[in-house]
This record gives structure tokens, sequence and C-alpha cells, in this order.
């Protein structure tokens, strides 16, 4: 499928292949709404397909929420293969990264505006894919990877997907054997993430009035979750 319009002579890959995977016929794609380009128009539904920080999205979101109904596409890559291209007499190579990316995964950008997932004209989709990312030598550009620098991500498939549509859909995601009160430590060993993840997770669902502060435990802050009535 071909997908023309503005904007898309700079799309990444993985961009345009979700799009793609997304697409409906009678869709409309980077279509100017107001200020903003939207991905993809499907009636009074705007579609954002979302590869990077959300950030980039707050003022677009905060603009046009009340008027327009925008739904979210984020994908994770729950598993990942790395791929490099030759370098210093070196062939190209595939391998599969241990690292695989889970739902939760979605808190490390949503701390940018947990508050909105309560607004009725926001709904989130988050991928669970299988990606390709392509990385080649350039030894001024990333000293983490030892030289190695990302240049693609490729889209191979998508595995699983979660929607979500309220508070209510992300205190489903708190793991059923937290103790009571909890810590941030307690959520990320319930979720298998690093703790990080823990902290950010705790703070999206706290702003969206699903857990809340229950005191102290030496350093670490204590929640637990908001019981309705």
């Amino acid at each position: 499928m071909t997908v023309p319009g503005v904007g898309t002579l700079k799309e990444s890959h993985l961009h345009a292949a979700l799009k793609e995977w997304c697409a409906e016929p009678g869709d409309e794609f980077e279509v100017a709404v107001g200020a903003f380009v939207v991905d993809i128009v499907r009636g009074d539904r705007l579609i954002e397909i979302q590869t990077g920080g959300f950030s980039a999205m707050k003022r677009k979101l905060e603009t046009m929420l009340d008027e327009h109904r925008i739904h979210i596409v984020f994908p994770v890559a729950a598993r990942k293969w790395i791929v490099r291209g030759p370098h210093a007499g070196e062939p190209s190579s595939r391998r599969r990264s241990p690292r695989r990316g889970s739902v939760h995964d979605v808190f490390a950008e949503l701390v940018s505006f947990p508050w909105l997932i309560d607004h009725p004209n926001l709904t989130l989709e988050v991928l669970l894919t299988d990606q390709e990312e392509v990385r080649r030598f350039d030894g001024n550009r990333s000293r983490r990877r030892k030289g190695w620098a990302v240049v693609e991500r490729r889209l191979l498939g998508v595995t699983g997907r979660l929607l979500i549509e309220s508070p209510d859909d992300l205190t489903d995601l708190l793991p059923g054997e937290l103790p009571d009160p909890f810590t941030t430590g307690d959520l990320a060993t319930a979720i298998g993430r690093p703790r990080r993840i823990g902290q950010q997770m705790a703070y999206c669902l706290r702003e969206a009035g699903a857990i809340e502060l229950a005191g102290k435990q030496r350093n670490a802050l204590l929640y637990r979750r908001v019981t309705s009535g």
C-alpha cells in the first residue's frame, strides 16, 4: 500500500510500516488539522503513530483533545533482532537481543501526560511487536554501543495489542500479587521490569487516581490501590 502525503520523505521504516498495518479503506494520510499534521484521519477519529517519545505530542494533545477524538498507537519491541552492517572486514551479522519489551514499557512515555488518560477523547493502543534494529558503525556517534549507531528500526510483525481507554485499564496492569501497601521496588519485581519502570508506573497510576500514597518505609514511598466507594 502506498501512503502518500505531507511529511513522508523523512518517515522512518517503522513508522511507515505501522501506518500501513493500521490503515483501513477510506483512511486519509498526513492530513493538516489546524496547526498540526495527523498521521491518519478516519472519519472523526485522528490516529497518531508514535514511535518516539510522548513528550513531542503533549502540545498537540492539549490543543486538540477537546475538539477531536485522538487514538495513539505505540509499538513496544517485545522481541528484537540486532542487524549490524559490515565493518573492518567483518561481514554483516544478525542476532537476537536478550531484551524483551512488555506493555509496562509504555509508562516510560506516559509520564509526559498521565492525567490525559482520563480524557474521554483519548485512547492509547500498545502494540507488542517483533522488530529489527539496524546498526552501522560510526565511531563519532555512539560511545555507549562502542561506535555502533542505530540507523533504522524495521517492523517484522505485531504479536499482541492492549487498548487503554481509561484509568481503570491502567489499574488492570497492576499485578495481583502485590503486598498492601507496596513500594516501587515491589512493583518492579512483580512485573519483572527495572525499578525505573516501577517508579514511572507508580507516578502514572497516582496521577490517574488509581493508587495513592500510604506512608513511607525507611526512604521508600508506600502506595496502595484506591478502592471505589
